[in-house]
């Protein structure tokens, strides 16, 4: 694959996830624990996917020091269809990014302000996504039809994309 494909590639990758998970509120940001894996809601920042994803959090939380332990990370989205992107994360302190993504929610849910020093953000340098398609009915359909016979039909139900 030549550099200009494999650019061409990555683009229509990201555009797919942009699409798939444009309008998606809250997410499902799952870290590494001594434990195992724990999953929790986060709010996803209102910025054009392009290959980053951004959370706001707090440095005094379990995520913070799980992301320094593991940054190795999954985002799940549920929509119209179904999203999971595979990444690492960076704790960013950024106070201008920080105040561009601050809206009167976060001061409500996280008590406190913009100017909070414990505020830092996540940024989660996506690596690969895999998707499931369900808004298309008749894919759907077809899926279950290949489930059930065993013969293969040309619908593809999910893909996977290296970002």
């Amino acid at each position: 694959m030549t550099v200009t494909n494999h650019q061409t590639a990555h683009q229509e990758a990201v555009e797919t996830v942009r699409k798939l998970i444009k309008g998606i509120d809250i997410a499902m940001l799952t870290t590494v624990t001594k434990e195992g894996l724990v999953a929790r809601p986060m709010k996803t920042q209102e910025v054009e996917f392009d290959g980053d994803l951004w959370f706001l959090t707090k440095e005094e939380t379990d995520k913070y020091s799980q992301l320094k332990d593991h940054p190795h990370v999954n985002v799940s989205y549920v929509g119209d269809s179904y999203v999971s992107v595979r990444g690492t994360a960076e704790v960013v302190n950024d106070r201008e990014k920080i105040k561009q993504f601050w809206n009167a929610a976060y001061a409500k849910f996280l008590h406190t302000t913009s100017d909070d020093p414990n505020l830092v953000l996540i940024k989660v340098k996506a690596e690969a996504a895999e998707y499931w398609e369900t808004g298309n009915l008749v894919k759907v359909i077809k899926r279950m039809f290949s489930q059930l016979t065993g013969k293969e039909t040309e619908a593809e139900l999910n893909k996977t994309v290296k970002l």
